[in-house]
């Protein structure tokens, strides 16, 4: 993959600060719906057949008409429903780009990824006020190439005048898995001392014990995480129980957490309804409301994160 140089001048329109997918409490609650290949394989899990790359954007835009009037941030990629979604969404909503070239297998998980030069080669970012990696963190030979990747990553999204959203996502290695050593939550804990002191606008990280600790358990490990992160970070919901997310999510705001960038944990279930905007309005804008207001009264600010 080849390396563009970055543009040298960014547009004077594009906000600089988090501000631009914040609420106005400084408070941070998105919509990750950059989901490719594990959108397509949920559809098939759902029983809903193999689809098309049009239900694929249908789907996303159905999301976002909504949740995105809700949203702070809503998070899209290039490949499905971009377009539709950035010209729906109204401005107080912050439009996130996926960055990242995914390698992954069909129906698999992502194994590794890069910049998609798709992405940074155009001129004009179209009203983005933000872009998104993905990286998977590993302890193995990739590991300085991967910081080299963020590094790069985050000079490029300066270059444009756009925030960077960071989001490592900690995998085991072989020797790990068989030696029965695999901690995930000092991977992800680790992963964050390496890679948030190189300086993203927005470290987007995991929830801690997959959600799956008690009230007072959830706490302490949150509190764990946020000491190993420099600056502003939210949770993912990724891996996480739909019902446990809320707790998850109210441990790690009182922990230091600016709120969340979630995507499956608000709509995975209604991935295949006979009536994807009735299920929406039934099942995804309560519980979007519901965290919404776990963050307005728990998060801490984003200016307010060391």
């Amino acid at each position: 993959m080849t390396d563009p140089a970055p543009a040298s001048t960014a547009p004077a329109s594009v906000p600089r600060s988090l501000d631009a997918i914040a609420r106005p409490s400084g408070t941070l609650a998105m919509v990750a719906m950059d989901q490719r290949e594990s959108l397509r394989h949920m559809f098939d899990l759902a029983g809903a057949d193999r689809p098309a790359d049009d239900v694929l954007i249908g789907f996303k835009v159905a999301v976002a008409e909504a949740l995105g009037p809700l949203a702070s941030g809503f998070l899209i990629d290039r490949q499905y429903g971009f377009e539709a979604v950035r010209d729906l969404l109204p401005s107080r909503t912050g439009l996130i780009l996926a960055a990242d070239a995914l390698e992954q297998e069909d129906g698999g998980p992502v194994e590794e990824t890069g910049l998609d030069d798709v992405v940074l080669e155009r001129t004009d970012l179209d009203g983005v006020v933000a872009l998104k990696l993905l990286v998977i963190w590993r302890r193995d030979a990739k590991r300085p190439a991967r910081v080299h990747l963020v590094e790069r990553f985050i000079a490029e999204c300066r270059a444009r005048g756009v925030l960077s959203v960071l989001e490592p996502v900690v995998r085991a290695t072989p020797a790990e898995l068989d030696e029965k050593s695999w901690d995930m939550d000092d991977a992800i804990r680790e992963a964050a001392r390496e890679l948030s002191p190189l300086g993203p606008s927005l470290y987007k990280v995991q929830v801690p014990l997959a959600g799956t600790g008690d009230d007072r358990e959830q706490r302490e490990a949150s509190e764990r995480l946020n000491e190993a992160i420099t600056g502003p970070w939210v949770v993912l919901s990724q891996g996480v129980d739909r019902p446990a997310f809320e707790p998850a999510v109210r441990a790690a705001c009182r922990a230091g957490a600016s709120g969340f960038l979630a995507g499956r944990a608000l709509w995975s279930d209604v991935v295949g309804s006979a009536d994807v905007p009735a299920a929406l309005r039934e099942l995804s804008v309560p519980r979007f409301e519901s965290l919404i207001a776990v963050v307005e009264r728990e998060a801490r600010p984003w200016r307010e994160a060391s």
